[in-house]
């Protein structure tokens, strides 16, 4: 088995190379895909390789983007479109929650809608407004997508293929702060369902669960828990729609506290349904109420006060030591 080590861009590259070469039905679309190789270069020599009809740049209309997508996929096609950058989803909204998500079920199944939707997301890049939003939960929310996001290199590769594999419409959100932290790929590997979490540092005294870009952070906040005698076990969820609950609730189980982490805000995000099932499925075996840490509810701040906006390594020690001190 070979492993390389790459940066989460390359890995998305490399894996969206796979897909082209493997499927003949596979077709990347989106703004500047192609001769740019995308804005933060994830396509980059795509269009060069495998063609103009296979890599293609889009018109400024992310609804024509989408609704493209939705046609080809109809046709047989696996298209793979890119939202260059998560504010601007919000055009394609009706196409992705009115259409996407519910042909499957208007047709009655006969219907399926092979459609990624790439979406670079979250804050930290210093970006102007509209180019650093967390729109996850609006997706997440609607009946009939899936919605995944990586939080490493090697899921970055795997996840994307099994999402362009998946006969279901895929949300796949890419954390752009992270898309530079390198990490080792097998391409060989057999790697874990979608939609399945992993625990990826053990521990005994009390659990956090986020995902993409506050991965990171959790994994800093566990050793930095470790130095003052606490165990902190770190659950990357991986899958935000479905979620993985059973590997969550044996985690708190074990731990009997939870504290869920997201950059989106805490106001009615990810982490309050999260808070609510785990609360009523591990009733017996918390030993204090679960606590949430993400963005304010607030629109995203100017890049001078990102910082202040983000959650970071200090907000999310200051929950542990709340659910510690219960």
């Amino acid at each position: 088995m070979t492993m390389t080590a790459m940066p989460i861009v390359k890995a998305i590259n490399a894996s969206l190379r796979t897909a082209l070469e493997n499927d003949p039905k596979v077709v990347i679309m989106g703004e500047d895909v192609g001769k740019l190789g995308g804005v933060f270069r994830v396509t980059d020599g795509l269009q060069k390789d495998f063609g103009d009809d296979r890599v293609i740049d889009t018109p400024l209309a992310e609804s024509g983007i989408i609704g493209t997508a939705i046609g080809l996929a109809l046709r047989g096609y696996r298209p793979v479109a890119e939202i260059q950058f998560d504010g601007f989803i919000f055009p394609a909204f009706d196409q992705i929650v009115t259409q996407l998500a519910k042909m499957h079920a208007r047709s009655l199944g006969k219907v399926k809608l092979p459609v990624v939707v790439r979406v670079p997301y979250g804050g930290g890049i210093g970006a102007v407004e509209h180019h650093s939003e967390s729109p996850e939960a609006y997706f997440a929310h609607t009946a009939g997508l899936k919605v995944v996001t990586p939080a490493n290199s090697a899921d970055a590769y795997w996840m994307l293929q099994q999402a362009i594999q998946s006969d279901d419409p895929v949300l796949f959100f890419e954390p752009k702060a992270r898309y530079y932290d390198k990490g080792e790929v097998n391409a060989d590997a057999i790697p874990d369902p979608l939609h399945a979490a992993r625990v990826v540092a053990e521990g005994s005294d009390l659990t956090i669960a986020t995902y993409g870009p506050l991965v990171k952070v959790a994994l800093e906040a566990a050793t930095a828990a470790a130095e003052d005698g606490h165990s902190v076990e770190v659950v990357d969820l991986r899958s935000l729609s479905p979620l993985d609950f059973d590997t969550l609730q044996a985690s708190v189980e074990r731990t009997g506290r939870l504290v869920v982490a997201h950059e989106a805000p805490v106001f009615l995000g990810l982490g309050a349904e999260i808070a609510a099932r785990i609360t009523e499925r591990c009733f017996y075996h918390l030993q204090s109420p679960v606590l949430r840490v993400g963005g304010f509810h607030a629109p995203y701040p100017p890049s001078r006060l990102e910082d202040e906006y983000l959650p970071d390594l200090d907000r999310v020690l200051d929950a542990v030591d709340r659910a510690l001190a219960y």
